[in-house]
């Protein structure tokens, strides 16, 4: 069969890996790619956003799935698109996909459908949401509604801070995604994420994972789209699991089916695991990143028979089967990330690197000029290791990443803390 990968990152690099490795494949397109990409597909130069001219292109190649990675095709409408033509889309419609891209409308689903989350209110007039955080306590959560490119969240510490908060973002810091914003209660618990795909109706779970959103050790500085990642999540229990499907996935796909917008793809949940159980911080519309580069690293089974069955609406008889082994990944990123940085600058030794046993090194923004390769974004290359613990894959990773030679980036020193607090 052949499939269309859309996008250019880190979590699609992982997802063309474990595509190529089906022996249902025959010919994978990659749109637009990336140089690490190009080793397992053809790489085409379209756009993510281009939704015209991707849904051409699958006509034109008579291609039998696409599978979209990152939120702003979703946004753009992509799968809408696709459908027109007949065309499987693994991956929400825009309307759907509404659960990720307008945070007021994801919290107004969890209070029409009782799914448990945090407390909130939604505005657009810096006065009245600023009279409703003289309510609250601090630590004060304040939250751009729309894409942020996973920046737009602030946890403030003071309500002078807060209230900068809400007059940049409703000021225009993030355009149009700012111009509604969230305010939300502090949960106080661990925060993790688990993942389903979902035909609408049926859910397959996945496997958890954790992340690191802070940009520095000790989890401090700027939120980042993520530095870091492990899999399996030890906060995540078989208790854990039954309650996060339970109150939050199978309600949330009921009430989706209930509104007429039946949500196809993969189902991403943030989630803070409180003392009272698992509460809802967000949904993302697709695989997470870097989350998703873990869970490819310890899927055992072919991912594309599930992701053809939920494109086409019956996961029936669908289940994935994964290594006991851990996995673990470090962000190597741009200095200044999340702020301004520099592209271009050249990465060596990536191949020594991979040459570590269970190292896998996924790209995310580099860009090829001859035979070398050129940093070209923010979180530039996923270092990922397996390893028989969680321990032996993050010591296999910062040991494969410590021999790539890039002056220009840097990485946090301290991923999968929590998991090795609760080894110690």
């Amino acid at each position: 069969m052949k499939i269309l990968l859309i996008g250019a990152g880190g979590r699609e690099h992982s997802l063309a890996w474990k595509i190529d490795q089906s022996p249902l494949v025959k010919t994978l397109y990659c749109a637009p790619g990336n140089p690490g990409m190009a080793a397992h597909g053809t790489c085409i130069d379209i756009a993510d956003s281009d939704v015209e001219a991707l849904a051409g292109f699958a006509k034109e190649k008579s291609v039998d799935l696409v599978v979209v990675g990152p939120e702003a095709p979703l946004a753009a409408g992509i799968a809408d698109r696709l459908a027109r033509d007949g065309i499987p889309c693994f991956g929400p419609s825009r309307k759907a996909a509404q659960i990720e891209t307008s945070k007021a409308y994801l919290k107004d689903l969890c209070a029409e459908f009782d799914i448990p989350t945090a407390r909130y209110g939604t505005f657009t007039h810096a006065d009245a949401a600023k009279q409703y955080l003289a309510k609250m306590t601090a630590p004060y959560v304040i939250k751009a509604s729309g894409l942020a490119a996973g920046k737009g969240v602030v946890i403030a510490e003071t309500i002078d801070e807060a209230h900068g908060a809400i007059d940049s973002m409703l000021g225009g810091q993030f355009g149009s995604a700012s111009s509604q914003i969230v305010i939300e209660e502090f949960m106080t618990g661990e925060e993790a994420s688990f993942f389903v795909i979902t035909d609408g109706t049926r859910a397959v779970k996945m496997i958890g994972a954790q992340d690191h959103k802070r940009a520095f050790d000790g989890d401090t500085g700027p939120n980042t789209g993520g530095m870091g990642a492990y899999s399996p999540a030890p906060v995540f229990t078989p208790e854990i699991e039954q309650l996060t499907m339970e109150r939050i996935i199978e309600p949330t796909i009921k009430a989706m089916r209930a509104r007429g917008t039946p949500y196809v793809g993969v189902l991403y949940a943030g989630l803070m695991v409180t003392k009272d159980g698992p509460k809802l911080i967000e949904y993302n519309a697709r695989f997470g990143d870097p989350e998703c580069q873990v869970m490819m690293r310890r899927m055992q089974s072919d991912i594309v028979p599930v992701l053809l069955a939920a494109a086409k609406g019956d996961l029936s008889g669908k289940s994935f089967t994964w290594s006991e082994e851990a996995a673990a990944l470090v962000v190597y990123a741009a200095k200044g990330y999340p702020g301004a940085y520099e592209k271009g600058s050249e990465i060596r030794n990536i191949g020594a690197a991979e040459a570590i046993p269970g190292v896998e090194v996924f790209q995310a923004g580099t860009r090829a000029k001859g035979v070398h390769l050129l940093s070209n974004g923010g979180r530039v290359l996923n270092i990922t290791a397996t390893g028989k613990d969680g321990r032996e894959a993050v010591e296999r990773a910062y040991e494969a990443i410590r021999l790539i030679d890039w002056p220009d980036g840097y990485f946090r020193t301290d991923i999968g803390w929590r998991m090795l607090a609760r080894d110690a």
